[in-house]
């Protein structure tokens, strides 16, 4: 007999800030390793660009197949143990203080070595850094079914979200340009900085843990019929086309962020002529991102928020288009370029901060299709999406420098990069990122299906299930 639901209350304030806290701890050190860590192999630690672009390829192909992993394996144990502190957030607490100590450990150990060891020495480094962010991030993305009741409540909380990792994306890039200009830079700067986002983020991953609650949790007998296994992963790919879509979207939205925040300091270094200059981005972003998490709700409303996210990538795209072509023009006004780029960043990047409610609708689908409700599996499996366009963002944008010519010795010595490069710098920072916008629009036009008709029958499966269980 399933265990009878116990009835929540009102998600409270306490729990709207606590699970903001979650993705704010989280990006305190993701942040970094899109839009820093380049330029820490490259320029602190020297490692050849195709030697680290090796690297890249085999760290990432690992970190895309341990977050459905992950998914999987906290669907299966909860589902035998049963933990009396929930599915998810005992995960949170194993993990926050091992995710503050392994990105410090990344960002510091690997300089007292050279040659064969420092690669040996990064490689594991960066392997347990990863490990650690996914045991915490799969967890805190999951939670929300958890806590949520109603399509308000989810909402919410992805509004929360939404606010919390644009914080915790925004406080590192403040930070870090900052300490880079005035310590220089060198081994230390990077540590010091490295050490500092940790522990900011770390308080805030104990916030995640001690201000969430899982309110809605319930289970039933373990039966052949709703065994959680591996491979119900192909099995939500084979069925579920929305799913496919979001997938996709995935894909292109991170290779856009990720080809932007890698190579981010080299447009302000080499091209505008200021790292420093880099921290107004975040100045100019913050406001605009504010507007957008508060107004996104009534837009997606009257459009429907796969119409506005399609929407949105598609002007994204045209306003990088109408940007680089100003930069090929004429020698573009650093502060232009700033406020341009926040506008075109913001605006295409409205998908990333609302995606989390269109997770929450596809795992509905799922249900009305499979029959299974794998909040983890659902979760894991879309990071993985997240995780390959993060592969070829970093990875692309690592070879590409090398293809342009990058000199990092001439950048280390204050030299001016030749007139090739800088065009090279300027399509890959600018025009590329326009192309994958792109991308995102056409999953959302040609691959999703959600009709208001689909819609109305989740609504009805999920009116079925709620039925069925008060009868028991």
């Amino acid at each position: 007999m399933s265990k009878a639901p116990k009835k929540p209350g009102r998600l409270t304030k306490k729990h709207w800030i606590g699970y903001a806290a979650g993705d704010l701890g989280g990006c305190m050190t993701f942040a970094l390793m899109g839009s820093m860590v380049t330029r820490y192999y490259t320029n602190i630690l020297h490692i050849d660009t195709l030697v680290l672009a090796g690297l890249l390829l085999v760290w990432n192909i690992w970190d895309a197949v341990n977050d459905p992993m992950m998914g999987v394996l906290m669907d299966k144990i909860y589902s035998k143990t049963h933990n009396k502190n929930g599915k998810f957030r005992p995960w949170l607490l194993r993990s926050a203080p091992l995710l503050c100590i392994t990105f410090i450990v990344l960002w510091t150990v690997p300089t007292f070595f050279e040659g064969t060891a420092l690669l040996v020495v990064l490689f594991f480094c960066k392997i347990l850094y990863e490990g650690c962010y996914t045991m915490f991030n799969i967890p805190m993305g999951s939670l929300l079914s958890a806590m949520a009741n109603n399509d308000e409540e989810r909402a919410s909380l992805s509004s929360a979200r939404g606010f919390g990792g644009m914080v915790g994306n925004m406080l590192p890039m403040l930070i870090f340009p900052i300490l880079l200009q005035t310590m220089g830079e060198n081994s230390a700067a990077f540590g010091a900085g490295a050490a500092v986002c940790a522990v900011i983020g770390f308080v805030f991953c104990l916030l995640h843990y001690f201000w969430t609650e899982e309110r809605n949790v319930t289970y039933a007998p373990v039966t052949e019929e709703n065994k959680v296994k591996v491979t119900d992963i192909f099995q939500i790919f084979s069925k579920n086309r929305a799913f496919v879509a979001l997938c996709l979207h995935g894909v292109c939205i991170c290779t856009m962020q990720y080809v932007s925040s890698t190579l981010g300091t080299y447009m302000y270094s080499d091209v505008l002529g200021s790292i420093g200059l880099m921290s107004m981005t975040t100045v100019i972003s913050m406001p605009l991102m504010i507007v957008v998490l508060l107004v996104s709700p009534k837009i997606a409303k009257k459009l429907g928020l796969e119409n506005m996210i399609r929407y949105c990538v598609l002007i994204g795209s045209l306003l990088y288009v109408g940007l680089f072509a100003a930069h090929v023009v004429m020698a573009v006004n650093p502060w232009v370029h700033i406020v341009w780029s926040s506008l075109a960043a913001g605006i295409g990047m409205v998908s990333i901060q609302m995606q989390w409610g269109l997770v929450a609708e596809v795992t509905d689908y799922n249900e009305m299709l499979t029959g299974k409700r794998n909040e983890g599996t659902i979760y894991g499996t879309f990071n993985l999406s997240r995780r390959v366009g993060q592969t070829v963002g970093n990875s692309a944008a690592v070879l590409a420098l090398g293809w342009i010519g990058y000199d990092s010795v001439l950048a280390a010595s204050g030299g001016i990069q030749s007139a090739g490069t800088i065009f090279g710098i300027k399509a890959l920072c600018v025009l590329l990122p326009a192309i994958f916008c792109i991308g995102s629009w056409a999953a959302f036009k040609f691959v999703w299906n959600i009709t208001p008709e689909v819609r109305a029958q989740i609504t009805a499966n999920k009116d079925a299930i709620a039925a069925n269980q008060a009868e028991k």
